[in-house]
């Protein structure tokens, strides 16, 4: 069956993609990475996705849309799909995730800072003189 009747596939590369919310480019990029294994093959070399492999591309999607990393979605993906994982190993890679992402917004807020400051300081008229370029110069 296709996208359009519905059914439980499979589906070619951009019936997963629609399905999935991941554009072709990315499956085949994460195919090529091992996070979607053993993707289904027609005789004539067509990929086939199960509803499995769109439920993968699913979890990769929203992991990405969270900023994690491949290598912490490769990691969130194999505990997640051992149903004898530790809950305290998912939570570890979340937290230090967390923790990268505030000291991200740290840096990031310094920079908004540092800009407003220079752009205070320029007088933003037809003059040569200009603080922001000093500073980038030094």
């Amino acid at each position: 069956m296709n996208l359009t009747t519905g059914g439980s596939g499979p589906w070619n590369i951009g019936e997963a993609a629609a399905r999935s919310g991941v554009s072709a480019k990315m499956v085949r990029h994460y195919e090529s990475l091992g996070l979607v294994p053993n993707v289904r093959r027609t005789e004539a070399g067509y990929r086939q996705y199960a509803e499995s492999d769109i439920h993968i591309l699913r979890f990769i999607r929203r992991a990405r849309d969270l900023g994690f990393s491949m290598a912490e979605i490769a990691e969130l993906l194999k505990l997640w799909q051992n149903k004898r994982r530790a809950s305290a190993d998912v939570k570890r890679i979340a937290l230090a995730h967390a923790a990268d992402l505030n000291r991200r917004i740290d840096e990031m807020t310094a920079m908004k800072r540092t800009l407003e400051r220079l752009a205070d300081c320029c007088q933003g008229n037809q003059r040569p003189d200009c603080p922001i370029l000093d500073e980038l110069a030094e």
